[in-house]
């Protein structure tokens, strides 16, 4: 059976995934057997763990030819226990239910939306008595027994309420295409407009500071993609910035020759596009015509200040195409400040495709989904790195397929949102995917070195950077603890098997580029902070900024309406205005991440099991015990709460991304 087959997934734009589930099972009330490497176990238990693993490897199949994604490894299927928990539906649910809701009112002049905001009304109705049975379930002492029929009955109830708001939004795009042509949509565009697009959900507070430059350049340490900024030691040849107009804009006691030296200069290049950023006019049925380029940007730090602030934008690649544009800061200059809102524009909208596409989709997800299969494949259930691993890539089988459904897929919400044709995208997103290298940019230290944005003094306003190494260090310290309880010397490493083939496979049928095989406990550990980081703390921190920054389409849009400026002339509020994308894109864009960033499920430093009841996986009291590794992993996250908490008081803008009561242990939304 193909993957698609498992969801059943709607492939309708901004299509909403039919939600599967799976019971309860007798098999967590059997004894857990104690978490044992392979070489020290005797020859009947290696027989019965050889076999457990043949019978994995014939239900988890790889395969690099999916419809959506050609060339990526992935599950050939999605296993019944790849599938969503309980509580994980019924947020995911909530969360679709009140984005459908608001897409259908924000229709409300056309008499489409009124029979479905009805609908929509009792399905409200019937969700709130599925969560008061969840409750129930949660609240009960004993009975275990029973708990098989009882979920079976609410997952009956639960997917069919799914059902029903995929099919209320498919009758939403079904009525609107009968009312004529979605390019009617287009048009004369004003932000009043996009605003009115929040009727039954709240406008981002962002709002309020669409056209801040601060804010502008806040995004690059602290937005939806904090990955890309990195230290300019000096100007590209393709970015001839003078001296006399970075002087324009940061004043006449700085040049461009102190503010490299020191350490205060940085750029974005979005060269990496590629295909993603083509030349001309990008014409697509549901939204007509789009653009996107691959602009450069610069930001300095003042010699005075601790923060970024921008400095130039050149809108493309080629200087002799593309004009550069200096910060503006009112609008004393009409002409001048609207040009550079505009090519703000312009980089917005590259940082939102390359962020969808690489940043997250394909350094996070589908990262996830190779070490998730890796581990089914390879790791016994018993071994201690299966217990470790499995909480943190919980549920990413099962979302990637989402994505490949319902936003790589033609006519649906990735085609809607993003400028480039979708095949474009897919080729783009995969070879991302396998450029990118484990060691030199999925190992945080390695990649804020290597961007040479690791030194605080020289760049003291990053809380991306901050937080996430607080996050990183504390699961080093764990994994420290958890692999020297297990493996007492390299010579453990070298003689385990299993690790052995889990490491062959990653390389080889996984494709993550630069992995390699493990010999000592160092580099089992470094290798095992990445990969929980990757799939908690890093997935959090470009996931669900999407929900408060990216919503918003004036601010943050995934296509161009009318092309980059080629210079000040004639730029006003209106021609920015038609820079945005249209009506649908923006509904879009409001549907999908209300839903992606507003689903918080299992946080960091939980490890249950993902079948109700959930009981924990991790019992070796040598891990779990009182004062063991496992409490102490718990209580450092506690501290870094408190700490990022008080940060917090003293930043311009709180960064509460990186919280550990908000970040998921694993990849699973």
């Amino acid at each position: 059976m193909k993957r698609r087959d498992i969801l059943k997934w709607s492939a309708s734009a901004g299509g909403l995934g039919l939600l599967a589930g799976k019971t309860s099972t007798a098999s967590a009330a059997l004894p857990v057997p104690k978490p044992t490497l392979p070489q020290k176990i005797d020859p009947i238990s290696a027989t019965l763990r050889r076999l457990e693993l043949v019978g994995r490897q014939a239900t988890y199949l790889w395969t690099e030819s999916h419809i959506n994604l050609a060339g990526v490894p992935m599950g050939a299927v999605v296993p019944a226990t790849e599938l969503p928990a309980l509580e994980h539906q019924l947020k995911t649910i909530a969360k679709a239910l009140e984005a459908v809701t608001n897409f259908a009112a924000s229709f409300a002049t056309s008499a489409l939306a009124s029979g479905s905001l009805q609908s929509l009304d009792n399905l409200r109705t019937r969700l709130a008595g599925l969560q008061a049975s969840f409750d129930q379930l949660l609240a009960a002492n004993g009975g275990l027994a029973t708990l098989p029929a009882a979920v079976l009955a609410l997952l009956g109830t639960l997917t069919g309420t799914a059902g029903d708001i995929a099919t209320q939004l498919k009758q939403i795009h079904h009525d609107l295409l009968s009312q004529g042509p979605l390019g009617a949509l287009n048009g004369p565009k004003t932000v009043a407009q996009y605003d009115a697009l929040f009727v039954t959900i709240e406008k981002p507070a962002i709002a309020q500071l669409l056209h801040d430059n601060d804010l502008f350049a806040a995004m690059r340490v602290s937005g939806p993609n904090p990955m890309l900024i990195q230290r300019a030691t000096t100007l590209p040849a393709k970015f001839p910035l003078g001296d006399a107009q970075y002087r324009q804009v940061m004043g006449a006691g700085d040049s461009l020759a102190d503010a490299a030296a020191s350490g205060r200069l940085y750029i974005l290049d979005y060269e990496g596009l590629g295909d993603m950023a083509p030349a001309g006019p990008q014409i697509k049925p549901l939204t007509g015509t789009g653009y996107i380029h691959a602009p450069i940007a610069l930001f300095a730090r003042p010699k005075t200040g601790r923060s970024l602030v921008p400095v130039a934008i050149q809108c493309g690649q080629d200087p002799a195409a593309n004009a550069i544009f200096l910060r503006v800061d009112d609008t004393a200059n009409a002409e001048a400040y609207w040009a550079w809102q505009s090519a703000k524009t312009v980089v917005q909208v590259a940082d939102f495709n390359y962020h969808e596409m690489f940043v997250h989709l394909g350094r996070t997800h589908l990262m996830s989904e190779a070490f998730a299969m890796a581990t089914q494949r390879q790791l016994a259930t018993a071994h201690p790195l299966s217990r470790l691993l499995s909480p943190h890539l919980e549920g990413a089988m099962f979302i990637n397929e989402a994505a490949t459904l319902i936003i790589m897929a033609p006519l649906t919400t990735g085609d809607v949102i993003l400028a480039a044709p979708i095949e474009t995208l897919q080729q783009q997103c995969g070879r991302d995917r396998l450029a990118y290298d484990f060691y030199d940019r999925m190992m945080l230290p390695n990649d804020l070195r290597t961007r040479g944005v690791d030194d605080a003094t020289a760049l003291p306003d990053y809380p991306y950077r901050d937080d996430a190494l607080l996050v990183w260090n504390a699961i080093a310290q764990w994994v420290g603890d958890y692999v020297a309880t297990y493996y007492l010397s390299d010579a453990d490493v070298t003689g385990d098997y299993e690790l052995k083939a889990w490491a062959t496979e990653l390389a080889t049928s996984g494709k993550v580029h630069g992995f390699r095989a493990i010999t000592t406990r160092a580099q089992l550990i470094d290798v095992l902070t990445a990969i929980i980081f990757n799939a908690s703390a890093q997935h959090a921190a470009v996931n669900f900024p999407q929900y408060s920054v990216m919503t918003y389409a004036p601010f943050s849009a995934g296509t161009e309406g009318t092309p980059a400026p080629t210079s000040s002339t004639g730029q006003n509020e209106a021609s920015w205005s038609q820079m945005l994308p249209s009506r649908l894109a923006a509904q879009e864009q409001i549907l999908l991440f209300h839903i992606l960033g507003g689903v918080y499920y299992r946080p960091l430093g939980e490890y249950k099991d993902n079948v109700f009841p959930h009981l924990p996986v991790l019992l070796d009291p040598a891990i779990a015990g009182q004062g063991g590794p496992l409490e102490r992993f718990r209580n450092a996250l506690a501290g870094i709460e408190a700490t990022i908490g008080q940060r917090n008081t003293t930043r311009v803008r709180p960064y509460e991304h990186l919280l550990p009561s908000r970040i998921p242990s694993s990849t699973n939304i």
